[in-house]
């Protein structure tokens, strides 16, 4: 073969007596970094996963304009970056790309996108002409900004893991909730249990959870005001629901003007009790109020999103989402199987 076809190899040895003490180094490197948004969250997934968070700077200019630098090397590494959504989520974002840029710019090997609620993720399609379709453009922008992967947990709609140029990790908290109830239900309550769709939309979802859970199912068909903005009108149960415990069960709660509108209709039709599950707490005013209603005897959710004290009340349990996001994150740095993790829940 000429030497135009010849692969060019290095003599390490000869390598060491040109520049005596080099080393190679071929271990891989995982490093977690966190947004302003969630430190709590990214420092518990750093715990678990036995390491701590890489420092960052973060700092916000006079003009509004953002600033992110990391103060430790991350050239090589495999970096997964923590970042969740709530309030001011348009500024967050611009954050998360600011910071994914640096990450690039400073030649880390991979970069991993952790966003456990994706923004925009309820404009995942045209219902109207001249709409856009904003988790589309989202996606983009965190690809064009150098995320070669994106991790997510239970997305409101399982189309956008197609809107992402490269692979998309869709962890469900299913298994996380699942394991709250298995232990909190008394055998009482399990016999009477009853899992329960607030539409017709969250059906499936909510029919794997009748699966689990060994429970009959029911499905709250609603309609909505054409004539009011954000008014629900529940039209009817399908299925029985007397004197059963019902658990109702959705991806996220924005402002809980469908849930509470769901659980007044279960007691009416004659319900003993009515338990809320959901996995992201977006907690949009005034649903903190709305979710005390005398309607609703639990609400559990996950901390993908921060929660802060004066949006939490006393029927309220937060169980931690970190322990689930450390070991998707372990599978995706050893080259593991993450669908594993979830023996087919959904």
């Amino acid at each position: 073969m000429g030497r135009k076809g010849k692969q060019k190899t290095v003599d390490l040895d000869r390598a060491n007596d040109i520049a005596p003490g080099l080393e190679v180094k071929t271990r891989k490197r995982l490093v977690v970094v966190s947004g302003s948004s969630h430190p709590e969250l990214a420092r518990q997934v750093a715990e678990q996963i036995g390491t701590e968070l890489a420092p960052t700077e973060h700092r916000v200019f006079a003009s509004g304009e953002l600033y992110a630098r990391f103060e430790v090397s991350v050239r090589g590494c495999d970096v997964f970056v923590v970042q969740s959504f709530r309030g001011s989520v348009n500024q967050q974002i611009m954050e998360l790309l600011i910071m994914l840029d640096a990450l690039k710019r400073a030649s880390a090997k991979r970069i991993t996108v952790v966003v456990p609620y994706f923004p925009y993720s309820r404009q995942d399609k045209k219902g109207r002409g001249r709409e856009p379709i904003s988790a589309r453009l989202v996606s983009d922008l965190l690809r064009a900004a150098g995320a070669d992967r994106v991790m997510s947990v239970d997305l409101h709609a399982a189309q956008i893991q197609g809107f992402f140029d490269g692979p998309v990790d869709h962890l469900f908290a299913k298994p996380v909730l699942l394991d709250h109830f298995e232990n909190s239900l008394s055998a009482a309550d399990r016999a009477k249990l009853t899992i329960v769709s607030p539409d017709v939309g969250r059906v499936r979802v909510a029919d794997t959870w009748s699966d689990s859970l060994d429970a009959p199912l029911a499905i709250i068909h609603k309609r909505r005001d054409p004539k009011v903005a954000n008014q629900v009108s529940v039209h009817e149960i399908v299925g029985s629901v007397t004197g059963r415990v019902c658990l109702l069960v959705d991806d996220m709660i924005d402002t809980g003007g469908t849930i509470v509108k769901a659980a007044q209709a279960l007691k009416e039709n004659g319900a003993e009790r009515v338990i809320v599950a959901a996995t992201h707490a977006v907690f949009s005013d005034p649903a903190s109020q709305r979710l005390q209603d005398d309607s609703i005897d639990e609400v559990v959710v996950t901390d993908t999103i921060p929660l802060p004290e004066d949006v939490r009340f006393p029927s309220l349990t937060v169980l931690p989402i970190a322990p689930l996001l450390a070991r998707a994150i372990h599978e995706v740095f050893e080259d593991g199987s993450v669908t594993s993790m979830f023996d087919g829940a959904a």
